[in-house]
């Protein structure tokens, strides 16, 4: 099992950091066919195979995805992809 864990700094509002963050979730739910779900100021995200959460803090989020295989042999082109799609969404 691969384990993907990104923290992204950012200057946002409560609403944009958490409209950022679902626009994270949705691309992630539209490539690998996902459910997501709010729950407080987490999403947890899961299918079979992959789970995680984008967590969301004051000035950080932090992304936590567990990935199983053979999911788990793309983890380092699914860890750039998120990583640059978080820098984007979660600039001020």
């Amino acid at each position: 099992m691969a384990d993907i864990n990104i923290v992204q700094e950012h200057h946002l509002a409560p609403e944009q950091a958490r409209a950022a963050a679902q626009q994270v979730a949705d691309k992630l739910a539209e490539q690998f066919e996902l459910t997501c779900r709010w729950e407080g100021d987490v999403l947890r995200f899961e299918r079979s195979g992959v789970n995680g959460a984008l967590t969301l803090l004051p000035n950080q989020a932090q992304l936590s995805i567990e990935l199983g295989f053979p999911i788990s042999m793309m983890a380092s082109q699914i860890e750039a992809k998120v990583a640059e799609k978080m820098k984007k969404l979660f600039v001020a």
